[in-house]
C-alpha cells in the first residue's frame, strides 16, 4: 500500500499543466486514478484508466473588462439630464427630416452614447464604455435615420413633381387661352379687314366712274374751248405791220 501510495505522488508531481484544474485562488490538483502494483503474476486485475484533459479555464478578469465596454441600454432621462447640463461632447451626427442619430460622449465617465432623435427628442439610447462598441450602435442608428426618412424624402420628392405639373399646367393654360384670344381677335380683324378691302374696292369703283366722267367733261371743254379759239381768230383782221 505504501509503494502505491508513493507511486500515486510521483505521478501527479509529473502531471502536465492541463490537468490540473485552476481556480481564481490557487490550483487545485486533479485526484489521478488508482494504480495499482504491477503483479507479474495477476492478469485478472483491470488496467488503469487513460488521464483526462481538463482545459484550463480563463482569468475572470477578462471578461468582466469586456463586459464593463459591451453596449447596453441607457435611459432617456440620462442622456437628456447630461444635454441640458452641457457636458456631452458630440463625436458625430447625422440628420434627415425629422430623424437624427449622434454619438456622444460624456468625459467625466468616459462613456459613449449613441442616441437616435425624433422631432429633436430622445427615442432610443444605447451606451458603452469603449468607442469602437458605440461606433457600430451609431451606424445603425443612422441606417434606422435613413430608412425612416425615405417617406419623407419620396413625400418631399413628390410635392415637388406635383407643384411643378400645377406650373406648367397654368403655364399652359395660360398659353391656350393667349392663343385662343389671338385666334379671336385674328378672325375680328380678318373680318374687319374683309368689310374695309369691299368699302375700298367700292369707294375705288365710284372714284373710277367720277374720274371717267370728269375726264369725259373736260374733254369735250377744251374741244368747245378750241372751237371758240379758232372762231374767235377768224375775227382778227390782218393789219400790216409796221416798219
Amino acid at each position: 500500500m505504501r509503494s502505491l501510495l508513493s507511486r500515486r505522488g510521483t505521478l501527479l508531481d509529473n502531471a502536465p499543466s492541463f490537468l490540473v484544474r485552476q481556480k481564481p485562488n490557487g490550483a487545485v490538483r486533479v485526484p489521478a486514478p488508482a494504480m495499482p502494483e504491477e503483479d507479474p503474476t495477476s492478469d485478472d486485475l483491470p488496467r488503469p484508466a487513460p488521464a483526462t484533459r481538463v482545459t484550463p479555464l480563463r482569468a475572470v478578469g477578462v471578461s468582466s473588462q469586456s463586459a464593463a465596454h459591451a453596449l447596453q441600454a441607457a435611459q432617456i432621462a440620462e442622456v437628456e439630464w447630461l444635454t441640458q447640463q452641457s457636458t456631452l461632447t458630440t463625436f458625430r451626427t447625422f440628420h434627415s427630416f425629422a430623424y437624427a442619430a449622434r454619438l456622444l460622449f460624456y468625459p467625466r465617465d468616459l462613456t459613449y452614447y449613441a442616441v437616435l432623435y425624433h422631432e429633436d427628442a430622445v427615442w432610443r439610447v444605447l451606451k458603452a464604455g469603449d468607442v469602437d462598441a458605440a461606433e457600430p450602435a451609431f451606424r445603425h442608428f443612422v441606417e434606422q435615420a435613413m430608412r425612416l426618412a425615405e417617406a419623407e424624402m419620396r413625400r418631399a420628392h413628390l410635392e415637388a413633381q406635383n407643384d411643378q405639373f400645377a406650373r406648367l399646367i397654368a403655364e399652359s393654360e395660360a398659353h391656350v387661352e393667349r392663343a385662343r384670344v389671338d385666334l379671336q381677335r385674328g378672325g375680328a380683324q380678318d373680318q374687319e379687314v374683309a368689310l374695309r378691302q369691299q368699302e375700298v374696292r367700292k369707294e375705288l369703283a365710284q372714284l373710277e366712274a367720277r374720274r371717267v366722267a370728269a375726264q369725259a367733261q373736260l374733254s369735250k371743254l377744251q374741244r368747245q374751248m378750241h372751237q371758240l379759239t379758232a372762231t374767235s381768230n377768224e375775227n382778227v383782221p390782218h393789219l400790216p405791220s409796221a416798219r
